[in-house]
């Protein structure tokens, strides 16, 4: 699961952040309105974490121009306000859901995982592409019935791939998901995470599910 940070205090961002990346996610940190709406409008995240005081644009203005343009991820607000209309407003802006600061990180997560569930609540957390399966639940993946242990980088690139089982993903798309929406796209670091994944894999199975379409990109297929 991919989320996405809108926090302009480096301390309370950091310290999600990091408490979040515990858990083996993919955490994207942007410090201002403008550029969080913009990285959350590219569609690459599960769950965006929403600071309300931010410099540029503030994080309602953010709220209501991402749900004009239906925008439909879920939405956590943090909020420093405590008074009950400030919090009715935030809600039917548009947001899933609001913590007010300051807060115990167990909270938070709690409220995270209960809205990372909502979008997959009619569909299968497994994917599956011939007989390998990744649980989206669990974070486990099989390979004709047995475990392979991935990295976290391993595990968000296979993930996205998977959930795009058949479609060639490019090296700039796989990056934005699994390293940020501002990394360096001039990086081979894709291509060492794929090398990786084919040993895992791929690696003395007659099957090989993980292939390279030369001059665009990745895709995973039976």
């Amino acid at each position: 699961m991919k989320i996405l940070v809108i926090e302009d205090d480096p301390t309370v961002g950091q310290f999600v952040k990091r408490g979040l990346e515990e858990q083996r996610w993919v955490v994207d940190l942007v410090a201002d309105g403008e550029s969080g709406e913009r990285a959350a409008a590219s569609g690459a995240y599960d769950v965006v974490i929403l600071d309300m005081r931010l410099p540029g644009k503030n994080g309602i203005d953010v709220l209501h121009s991402l749900r004009s343009r239906g925008f439909e991820r879920p939405v956590l607000v943090l909020t420093a306000q405590d008074a009950v209309d400030a919090k009715v407003t935030t809600l039917r802006t548009g947001a899933d859901d609001y913590v007010t600061k300051p807060f115990a990180f167990e909270e938070l997560l709690a409220r995270v995982e209960a809205l990372a569930r909502r979008p997959r609540a009619l569909a299968s957390p497994r994917l599956h592409v011939a007989d390998l399966v990744l649980d989206q639940n669990t974070r486990e993946v099989q390979r004709d019935g047995e475990r392979i242990e991935l990295t976290p980088k391993e595990y968000a690139v296979l993930e996205y791939l998977m959930r795009h089982a058949g479609r060639v993903m490019s090296r700039t798309l796989i990056t934005e998901y699994a390293w940020g929406y501002h990394f360096d796209p001039g990086t081979n670091i894709v291509d060492v995470v794929i090398n990786h994944l084919r040993k895992k894999i791929d690696a003395g199975q007659r099957q090989k599910l993980i292939h390279t379409v030369r001059g665009v990109g990745y895709v995973v297929k039976a």
